[in-house]
């Protein structure tokens, strides 16, 4: 057999962390903390639209970026949720967000660019940056800062090959949810330095204590730079559906549609029609499911802040919390190698987000049952209680 292609053998193997762990196991008695994947079932609406959708012999080729009438109740949804006043012909259907980042960057990124990424970061980004023979560079946000924006941080890692910054917003894995003066700040340098944004959004839906969301998409002067990539995957539970949009300033469209007419050709017809129904149905079905999660964080984040040596701010968003277990005495990885083997709990190690992560815990509440979480927290809670005291 010839050789593999460089893009190939140049780029960083896929890792899935504590998951990939924890399946080598062979155990049936785990509870899995590790994965974002969404504990609830697709809102029966959903799955009704697009059962019908295959009963009407809606199973045949369909427009490239997407049924129009899905794009248009799409745009609809961009204006009056995230101020981003787009047509339908700004918009990209794609499978999951994470074929609409692959797509900006393969679009945007050539041999030699680099793209910043803010660490504690989403490690299924860089092997794609690495793809396009890019390079990924890290700017770190400092924990003791609550993981804020720090524009300095950001601005010392551009040289002159930098092309673009990836934003996570809400945040996996820190669970922040941007401010308008931070995203201000980012867009600044963004525009000061003519830099793309590729802005991953999926959480936009799971907030909490009144926190809002802003797409940096809708800031002036980044409408022309901004790629927005949205996902039904989160909000709805549909993360085996593969299905999420992404929207684009109008001179990249072509670009981007030469990526993806030759990857998938387009999005399989007959679940657009459930993106249909998703954003344009009764919203209770959406309320219920954040309510669900609201209801899994009270349990996890008071459960982790009563542990020993286990300090854990409240989430503003998403389905992680992400405790600092530095108290305990044990590296991130010991203490989730550990929480595996004598607990029975999966979790995610803040190391597998960067050096900044190193101190912490991913932990997602979200992708356990009420009764399930609250087996979850009592091991850990032994656990904790079992380790040797730390010396001051």
């Amino acid at each position: 057999m010839k050789q593999l292609a460089r893009r190939i053998t140049e780029t960083s193997p896929k890792s899935f962390g504590m998951f990939q762990k924890a399946m080598m196991t062979g155990r049936d008695d785990l509870i899995h903390l590790e994965v974002g994947r969404p504990a609830a079932d697709t809102p029966e609406h959903i799955k009704d639209a697009t059962i019908e959708a295959i009963r009407a012999g809606k199973v045949h080729y369909s427009d490239l970026p997407g049924e129009l009438h899905v794009r248009q109740a799409l745009a609809a949804k961009l204006k009056a949720k995230n101020d981003l006043d787009v047509g339908p012909d700004r918009i990209i259907v794609t499978n999951g967000l994470t074929h609409a980042s692959y797509a900006a960057i393969m679009a945007f990124l050539d041999d030699g660019d680099e793209a910043i990424l803010l660490e504690p970061y989403y490690p299924q980004h860089t092997g794609k940056i690495e793809l396009a023979g890019a390079k990924v560079v890290m700017a770190q946000l400092d924990a003791a800062n609550g993981f804020r924006i720090d524009p300095a941080a950001i601005e010392a890692k551009i040289t002159p090959r930098t092309k673009m910054i990836v934003l996570i917003n809400p945040c996996n894995p820190t669970g922040r949810v941007y401010s308008r003066e931070e995203l201000q700040a980012l867009a600044d340098v963004a525009i000061k330095h003519d830099l793309i944004v590729m802005s991953d959004e999926v959480y936009e839906d799971i907030l909490f204590d009144g926190v809002q969301h802003i797409s940096i998409g809708s800031l002036p002067g980044m409408d022309e730079r901004t790629i927005s990539m949205f996902a039904f995957t989160k909000s709805y539970a549909m993360d085996g559906w593969r299905l999420g949009y992404m929207v684009a300033p109008e001179a990249a469209i072509g670009a981007l549609l030469k990526i993806t007419a030759n990857d998938v050709t387009h999005v399989n017809t007959f679940i657009q029609e459930g993106a249909l129904a998703a954003v344009t149905g009764d919203p209770s079905a959406l309320e219920g499911l954040i309510a669900e999660d609201a209801e899994k964080r009270q349990i996890a984040v008071s459960r982790l802040n009563q542990m020993p040596g286990v300090k854990c701010d409240w989430p503003e968003g998403t389905i992680y919390a992400f405790p600092d277990i530095s108290g305990t005495g044990l590296t991130s990885q010991a203490f989730a190698d550990r929480l595996l083997e004598e607990a029975g709990v999966v979790v995610e190690a803040g190391s597998f987000y960067g050096d900044a992560g190193e101190g912490h815990l991913r932990v997602c509440f979200g992708s356990a049952s009420v009764e399930d979480l609250g087996t979850a927290m009592d091991r850990i809670q032994r656990f904790v209680s079992d380790l040797a005291p730390v010396e001051a």
